[in-house]
């Protein structure tokens, strides 16, 4: 037994279910055969069923519908949910680093003009889109700046304060 936050003060006991709590709360605010409470019954019917279709799919969710993601690359490649996971980081890395280097770039391109600051301030479109669209390459154009040693700034040009 212990106090659950979400149920405003109403002990829960391990055999009493969310469904039951609700059932106790719709009771003391609308009568069993009402509209409002044969609307939230029927969703939460719906609700019942789509967490069981989930349970049942197979997917990442456990027996209680709800999602568990396997976040270690070693058990998802073990339990055969390596795609699950390595697909969408990939992804997330690919467009991070893609908006990385665009905005490395034009930042480049804007110490080229005689007012730098005036191209942070007001956004050349035209420029900016097009470095954009070449942003796609970043992982080639970022090994090829590593391998010119372009990518780094030289150490004797970074200042460090006396210790």
């Amino acid at each position: 037994m212990y106090e659950d936050i979400y149920s405003h003060g109403i002990r829960r006991n391990d055999d009493d279910s969310p469904r039951h709590r609700l059932f106790r709360c719709l009771s003391v605010q609308y009568d069993a055969d009402s509209a409002p409470a044969v609307a939230i019954r029927a969703t939460m019917d719906r609700t019942e069923a789509r967490f069981k279709n989930y349970a049942d799919a197979g997917l990442l969710c456990g027996a209680d519908g709800l999602p568990h993601l396997i976040a270690d690359p070693g058990l998802a490649t073990r339990y055969g949910h390596s795609g699950e996971i390595f697909i969408p980081t990939f992804g997330f890395l690919y467009a991070a680093g893609a908006i990385g280097w665009a905005g490395r770039e034009y930042l480049k391109e804007a110490r080229k003009e005689k007012k730098p600051s005036d191209m942070e301030i007001i956004i050349d479109v035209p420029k900016a889109l097009a470095i954009c669209a070449r942003s796609f390459g970043w992982p080639i154009f970022t090994m090829a700046e590593l391998k010119d040693g372009t990518l780094t700034e030289k150490a004797e040009n970074i200042t460090v304060s006396p210790r």
